[in-house]
């Protein structure tokens, strides 16, 4: 009996470190998921920045119920193609850190420019602007849960189908209770501070407090956007250096080289050749006319 209580504890333990694993493979790009979603959910009036949160959860969680079943068949049906939606996958990540790079380094003022001429949908109608920013971020979340998901299955793919189920059906409700439940905490800051002010009438340490919380919310945001495109590459150099038989050959026969290293160094020339090809065609289309 005692036996028995102990291998079903081991388990769970087992399967826990499973999980572990997986969350912290997914951690670059919950870290982009949450810049993109904090960013998404602000701008509104405060009354409003939860229920177009709540809203963004939902699609989230349909996505996922999408993506996982889809994952877990192909898997059965033809294991070999998880590990080339990994490298696809892993190649899309490189390209998105190195593009917000390109941006921020060459094109940041002219996105500035763009933006500021740009007709903005609010001006008119702050309900079709809510509808836009909520269907433009519940696919961009479509796109990061299928890797999250296949991250995630890529770490338990030895493993029995039972595991594989459970660790990815965790992961990716960890995934979404996490994000988006920190996300909420993030847009209330502002709020938070405000009472804090109006309390305190001002004064004292509690206005302080709240005039730090105020002041903190760009900056978190922003600081998530960079934590975030960091990850991307290191990622997707990861998932290179696993997947891609040339540059696992580089992380054996270089091992005085840290592997992050190397990992960095993937995730940058694989986003760079995929910017470089992106926008030969964008330039080609712009000709065309397209």
């Amino acid at each position: 009996m005692a036996t028995g209580i102990f291998a079903v504890l081991d388990d769970i333990a087992s399967l826990m470190d499973d999980v572990v694993v997986a969350t912290k493979k997914t951690a670059g790009i919950l870290g982009d998921d949450l810049a993109v979603n904090a960013n998404k959910a602000t701008g509104f009036v405060s009354s409003r920045e939860l229920p177009v949160l709540w809203k963004i959860t939902q699609g989230s969680l349909v996505n996922k119920a999408i993506i996982v079943p889809i994952a877990l068949l192909l898997n059965i049906i033809y294991p070999v193609a998880i590990k080339w939606i990994l490298v696809f996958g892993g190649l899309y990540l490189a390209f998105e850190g190195v593009e917000k790079i390109i941006h921020y380094l060459f094109h940041k003022k002219e996105g500035s420019a763009s933006e500021k001429n740009a007709p903005k949908a609010e001006e008119n109608d702050p309900m079709v602007a809510e509808k836009i920013k909520v269907k433009e971020a519940i696919s961009t979340d479509f796109i990061l849960s299928v890797e999250i998901v296949i991250i995630a299955l890529g770490t338990v793919l030895g493993e029995p189908l039972i595991r594989q189920i459970i660790t990815v059906c965790v992961v990716s409700v960890l995934a979404t209770v996490g994000v988006y439940g920190f996300v909420a905490l993030i847009v209330r800051m502002d709020d938070l501070g405000f009472s804090l002010i109006k309390k305190s009438e001002n004064k004292g340490l509690l206005a302080k407090i709240g005039r730090l919380l105020i002041s903190a919310l760009p900056v978190i945001i922003r600081a998530f956007a960079v934590i975030g495109t960091v990850a991307l590459i290191l990622v997707a150099g990861g998932i290179f250096a696993h997947y891609i038989p040339q540059i696992h050959h580089i992380t054996e026969e270089y091992r005085h080289i840290p592997e992050i290293l190397i990992e960095t160094g993937a995730g940058l020339a694989g986003g760079g050749l995929v910017y470089g090809f992106v926008s030969v065609i964008r330039r080609l289309r712009a000709v065309a006319g397209f």
